[in-house]
């Protein structure tokens, strides 16, 4: 069940530090909407990395248990996609 989140971790954090970085790049231009643009976008996208993927993404995946894998029967017809063992 951890596989997937162990997997995209380092791939995660990589790329909200570049998507961080470019945000920023915004915040030291002399437009002062697009200033606050980049540094809204900058801490959005940190909050987003650190606390909601690292804290409370593997919380509730421990908390809802085989929930978290529950298809409703209206998406039934969306392909089964099988990891192989």
């Amino acid at each position: 069940m951890w596989d997937g989140v162990k997997a995209t971790a380092g791939t995660i954090t990589s790329a909200a530090a570049v998507m961080v970085a470019v945000a920023l790049i915004f915040a030291f231009t002399r437009d002062i909407g697009l200033k606050q643009f980049g540094f809204g976008l900058a801490i959005a996208i940190f909050i987003d990395a650190t606390v909601i993927r690292s804290i409370l993404l593997p919380a509730s995946m421990k908390l809802l248990g085989e929930a978290n894998w529950y298809l409703p029967r209206w998406l039934e017809w969306l392909p089964r996609i099988r990891m192989a063992e």
